[in-house]
C-alpha cells in the first residue's frame, strides 16, 4: 500500500510506511538516535523535554469548541484558528524534502468506537512509539484502512517563533477538532502524541457517544470482574494493574460505555521505569525486550545494562511496549462487569489510610479533586512535599468541565453497584512509604470480597469507611493515626489536608450539586 502526503502539504519526501519494529530500531541506531541495550530494547534520549509541557498544550477555539470546552486558561488554553493554519503550513514545509515515517493504527479496542489514526513522524523512534502504543491493524484492516479520522503530525526538530506563531515557547502540542489534527513540534517527548489522542477522545466520547473516558488502568479476574485503577503519575497505576493473577486490559486510558463495558484506548503500555526491578514489578521488567522503546535511561558504567535507579537524565524514565509483551492480557482489550474502582493517591502527609471505602458522593468529590503529592527529588525545586490536585486524575487531558466527567462517574457508580476504594500508596505518619506488598494485599482483599465481612470505622475528617482488618496486613497499619507520635499531631495534619481539599474545590462549587458537595471533608 502506498501513501501520498501531498494532501497534507508535505512534498517531495521519502515516505517510510508501516515499517516493522526491527527496521525502525535499525534506523534509530543508524541515525545515532538510539542504542540497543543488553535486554534487546532500544534506548533513546528525548532531548530538552523529558516529560509533557502542560503550559504549551493548546486547543483551537472554533465553532466546535468555543461553547463546549472548559476554557480555564491554565489547562485548556485557546489557540487562534488562523494562527494554527499558518503554523501547520510551516510544520509541513519543514517535513517536506526529507525522510518521514508514516503509520496507520487504531484507537479504542471496542469495535463500536474504533478510531482510525495516522501518525506522520519526523523520527523512526516516534514511529516505533506509535506502533507500540496504538492498536496495530491486521493486513486486512490495513488494506481497507482508507482515510484516517485523526492525524498526528510530529516534528520534534521544528522550532516555533512565539512572536509570529502564537505559541508560548518554541515547543507546542495543539489539538484542532475541526481539522482533526494533533500537531506537535519542538519536543522529542513521545508521550505528547498519545496524550493528544487521549484529549481528543475525552471530548468526543462524552459528547457524542455517552461514554466516560478515564485516565486509569484496568484488569479483569477469572470471573470476568473488571477493576479500574485511577491515579496520577507515580501513584502505582501501571504497577498495580499488572497482576499475574488477573488479565490486563490496559494501563492508562479507557472508556466506560453506557452498556457497562470498559475498553482500552490503546494497544500498548507506557510505564515509568525509575527503580524498576524484576522482584518488585516482574511483568513490566519482563516486557523490556527487543521491540520495547526505553526513554532517557542511563547504564551501569561500562555496560549497556540499564541502571533503573539512575535518574541523572530524569526521574521520568519510561518504556513503551505492545500490550502483548505482558503475558496475562485480555484479548481483545475489553472488560465487562465492573466491580471495583481504586483511587490511588500518594499522600505524603500520612493522613489517608492504606484503604478506605467511598460512597457515590465521596467518589465523585475525590474524583474531581484528583489528589496526590509531589515529594522531594521528583522535580527540580521540590524540596518538601507539595499537595497536587488534578481533577479526574488527569486534568491536563480533559477538555470538558470536570463536573461533566464526575457526574457521569457518579451515575455509573450508582447504577452499576461498583465498589469505590481510596488507596494510599504514599507515606504514613513516620514518613515511611506503604509497602507494595501491603498495598497489593489490601487491593486483593477488596477484589476477592474479603472486606465484605470485616468491620469498618468512619474517618472523622473525610467521612470514608476504613476497614479494621484485612488479610495479610497488620491491623495497626490500617489506622493512619496509629503511625503518628500523638493524636494531636495527626489531628492537626488531617485538618490541614481537609482544608486544602476545600480550598481547591472552591473553583468547582458553582457547578456542583448538593450531593457532590456532601462528599467533601467533614471538618
Amino acid at each position: 500500500m502506498s501513501i501520498e502526503l501531498a494532501a497534507y502539504g508535505i512534498k517531495n519526501s521519502t515516505i517510510h510506511y508501516q515499517l516493522t519494529p526491527e527496521v525502525l530500531t535499525d534506523s534509530m541506531v543508524e541515525k545515532e538516535q538510539g542504542e540497543i541495550t543488553s535486554s534487546g530494547a532500544v534506548n533513546f534520549l528525548t532531548g530538552e523535554f523529558t516529560g509533557r509541557s502542560p503550559k504549551d498544550r493548546f486547543i483551537v477555539k472554533d465553532e466546535i469548541t468555543e461553547d463546549a470546552v472548559w476554557w480555564d486558561g491554565a489547562i485548556n488554553i485557546p489557540f487562534d484558528s488562523e494562527k494554527f493554519d499558518a503554523l501547520y503550513n510551516k510544520v509541513v514545509e519543514h517535513l517536506s524534502n526529507r525522510e518521514v515515517f508514516v503509520r496507520d493504527a487504531f484507537a479504542c479496542a471496542d469495535d463500536r468506537f474504533k478510531t482510525k489514526i495516522r501518525a506522520i513522524t519526523e523520527t523512526p523512534g516516534a514511529n516505533l512509539f506509535i506502533y507500540n502504543m496504538f492498536i496495530r491493524p491486521t493486513a486486512e484492516e490495513l488494506a481497507d484502512f482508507g482515510s484516517p479520522e485523526w492525524t498526528i503530525i510530529n516534528a520534534p526538530t521544528f522550532v516555533a517563533d512565539p512572536a509570529i506563531d502564537g505559541t508560548r515557547a518554541h515547543n507546542f502540542s495543539i489539538l484542532n477538532f475541526k481539522r482533526k489534527i494533533v500537531l506537535n513540534g519542538g519536543t522529542g517527548y513521545t508521550g505528547e502524541m498519545k496524550k493528544g489522542v487521549f484529549s481528543a477522545l475525552n471530548f468526543i466520547l462524552p459528547v457524542q457517544k455517552d461514554t466516560l473516558p478515564m485516565h486509569c488502568s484496568a484488569n479483569s479476574g477469572e470471573n470476568g470482574d473488571t477493576a479500574m485503577f485511577f491515579g496520577l503519575s507515580g501513584t502505582g497505576k501501571t504497577t498495580l494493574s499488572a497482576d499475574k493473577n488477573r488479565r490486563l486490559i490496559g494501563d492508562d486510558e479507557h472508556g466506560w460505555t453506557a452498556d457497562n463495558t470498559v475498553f482500552n484506548f490503546e494497544g500498548g503500555c507506557y510505564a515509568k521505569v525509575i527503580n524498576l526491578s524484576a522482584e518488585g514489578e516482574p511483568e513490566i521488567f519482563g516486557a523490556i525486550k527487543e521491540g520495547a522503546l526505553l526513554e532517557n535511561c542511563a547504564y551501569h558504567e561500562g555496560t549497556k545494562d540499564v541502571d533503573y535507579t539512575n535518574a541523572s537524565v530524569t526521574e521520568n524514565t519510561r518504556v513503551s511496549y505492545p500490550i502483548d509483551f505482558i503475558e496475562n492480557i485480555a484479548v481483545p482489550s475489553v472488560g465487562k462487569n465492573p466491580k471495583n474502582i481504586f483511587f490511588l493517591s500518594f499522600d505524603a502527609y500520612g493522613v489517608f489510610p492504606p484503604i478506605a471505602k467511598l460512597n457515590a458522593d465521596q467518589a465523585a468529590y475525590l474524583f474531581i479533586s484528583g489528589y496526590t503529592s509531589k515529594v522531594a527529588g521528583t522535580e527540580a525545586g521540590v524540596t518538601e512535599p507539595q499537595t497536587v490536585f488534578s481533577s479526574c486524575f488527569g486534568a491536563p487531558f480533559m477538555p470538558l468541565h470536570p463536573t461533566k466527567y464526575a457526574a457521569m462517574l457518579s451515575d455509573k457508580v450508582e447504577t452499576s453497584g461498583v465498589n469505590v476504594w481510596l488507596i494510599n500508596t504514599g507515606w504514613n505518619g513516620q514518613g515511611k512509604r506503604m509497602s507494595l506488598k501491603d498495598t497489593r494485599a489490601v487491593i486483593n482483599a477488596a477484589l476477592n470480597g474479603e472486606l465484605d465481612h470485616v468491620d469498618f470505622v468512619k474517618n472523622n475528617y473525610f467521612g470514608f469507611e476504613v476497614p479494621t482488618s484485612a488479610p495479610g496486613v497488620d491491623s495497626d497499619k490500617l489506622d493512619p493515626a496509629s503511625s503518628w507520635d500523638s493524636a494531636d499531631a495527626y489531628d492537626a495534619k488531617a485538618r490541614s489536608l481537609a482544608a486544602k481539599f476545600k480550598e481547591n474545590f472552591k473553583k468547582f462549587e458553582e457547578f456542583a450539586t448538593p450531593e457532590l458537595l456532601a462528599g467533601g471533608p467533614l471538618v
